[in-house]
């Protein structure tokens, strides 16, 4: 059952273990456990929806033609640690790891993690979910902002994760071998279609 915790003698929060959480949740509920507490996912802009579309259909297609790994969305939850469950907005999964992916979760850190940012989870993708994936072993971290298209790229160097490829042209990602972008393909409001850049992505 979930653990009381009074923040005063008026205040009362509930923290929930990953099993508990993996419990409840349900294929139709799009929801993180951070730190033992449950947040709910809320409808994103269209920017936001467009610019994760574009780079998750991209990756897809890099993936099954370097036939690398899996690229999965918001549905597939990845269970950190006891009181950590997150449902990042892309994950790529490498051909090790698929086979020890769980049924309904996955139990451990994916190779790369994309979160666009949105006003209601832009401090949580930062902060705690951040720190998060950092110790637990995720060895790429994209930060993407559909409205200051101020985007950053993270990647370990030993134990922590470290900023890379700031003010590049094209984001090389360091965990994903071969998989790059062009940064101008990463603004929402002036998308290309995805046939062409996977076409020059894959004949480099």
């Amino acid at each position: 059952m979930p653990t009381a915790i009074s923040l005063s003698d008026r205040v009362q929060i509930e923290l929930l273990t990953a099993d508990e959480f993996l419990d409840w949740l349900k294929p139709e509920v799009h929801a993180d456990l951070i730190d033992g507490e449950k947040t709910m996912h809320t409808p994103v802009s269209l920017r936001h929806a467009r610019l994760v579309n574009f780079l998750h259909t991209l990756l897809t297609l890099f993936a099954e033609a370097k036939g690398i790994g899996e690229v999965h969305r918001e549905v597939v939850a990845v269970r950190l640690s006891s009181r950590n469950v997150f449902l990042p907005d892309l994950a790529f999964f490498s051909g090790e790891q698929v086979p020890r992916m769980k049924e309904t979760y996955v139990p451990f850190a994916p190779v790369w993690v994309c979160e666009a940012l949105s006003s209601n989870t832009a401090d949580r993708d930062v902060g705690p979910k951040f720190a998060a994936y950092e110790e637990h072993g995720v060895q790429e971290y994209w930060i993407l902002d559909p409205e200051t298209l101020a985007h950053r790229f993270y990647a370990r160097e030993g134990e922590i994760l470290v900023e890379f490829a700031k003010g590049d042209s094209r984001i090389r990602s360091k965990a994903i071998p071969g998989f790059w972008v062009e940064r101008s393909w990463l603004n929402p409001g002036k998308l290309l279609p995805v046939a062409p850049s996977a076409e020059q992505l894959l004949s480099a």
